[in-house]
């Protein structure tokens, strides 16, 4: 099989939904880029299968990431000039078997109900620096914010709160500090007390070591501690995207990011094009 139309079978092998082809194959190689705003998912266990056939290739970037249209996401090809016909049938099956391996996935626009909690910022003995840094990240992802409640360290108060959000219109339900061990921080309890499941607590991701993920129905619920104050990016940078993109984040996949999980404080950040959650 010529190289040429060997990249046409491959590209379309590995594609599913919210991707597209590029252009012409241009000496065995054609690119394929993303044909909507969204969650690039890879199957990375059918993308090794497929590498590991030989005279065939495909290189991506990393799971996870959010891409825009136009951008491009992975590159195949054919090694050498001509290639043995048996060798594409068995990656077009690896593809076909894994329901395709490359995709963009939409993230929905989020209707964000917030509940900042501590005494300290309650009683205004300090000052709240949560809500405008959860405001531009919702923003930015098209999302906005139905209410932001403040809530001294009362987990029946919180509670509260966040089912006033929810009556609301909140889809996405964010809570802020208390999520420390000490005594007075309450808001994990507040949480499960609501009736959510798949409560999980402590992430392996630094920072955000100390972050809840949980669901109320399909309400993703995300708590974030206290270094969402003052680190630019953390654990909710990493997970948000992905609740919006239908992801289940529970224990497997907040462990699954302690590998890239270090955020390495360069002195000038270029995330999302560094190490962290890679």
């Amino acid at each position: 099989m010529h190289e040429n139309d060997a990249a046409y079978a491959l590209a379309k092998a590995l594609m599913g939904e919210g991707v597209k082809i590029k252009g012409e194959p241009k000496e065995g190689k054609i690119n394929i880029i993303a044909d909507r705003e969204g969650l690039l998912k890879i199957n990375k266990d059918a993308l090794l299968e497929f590498n590991l056939l030989g005279d065939v290739m495909c290189a991506t970037i990393h799971s996870n990431t959010v891409v825009k249209k136009g951008q491009t996401v992975a590159g195949t090809r054919a090694i050498p000039l001509i290639v043995k016909k048996d060798v594409v049938q068995a990656a077009v099956k690896i593809g076909e078997q894994a329901g395709k391996i490359i995709e963009v996935r939409e993230i929905r626009r989020p209707k964000a109900g917030v509940v900042i909690t501590g005494s300290e910022v309650y009683y205004g003995r300090i000052k709240d620096a949560f809500a405008p840094i959860i405001k531009a990240k919702i923003e930015a992802i098209g999302g906005e914010i139905v209410g932001t409640y403040y809530a001294p360290d009362d987990e029946t108060f919180i509670e509260d709160r966040l089912r006033e959000l929810i009556n609301a219109g909140a889809d996405l339900l964010i809570t802020t500090g208390g999520m420390s061990v000490d005594p007075d921080d309450v808001t994990r309890f507040a949480i499960r007390n609501l009736g959510a499941s798949d409560i999980t607590y402590g992430s392996a991701v630094l920072p955000g070591a100390m972050f809840l993920a949980a669901h109320l129905g399909a309400i993703p619920v995300l708590g974030i501690p206290a270094c969402g104050m003052y680190a630019k990016n953390t654990i909710f940078d990493l997970v948000l995207p992905r609740v919006l993109a239908g992801d289940k984040v529970g224990r497997k996949e907040l462990a699954e990011l302690g590998h890239g999980g270090l955020c390495i404080k360069c002195g000038e950040c270029r995330y999302p094009v560094c190490p962290f959650g890679k």
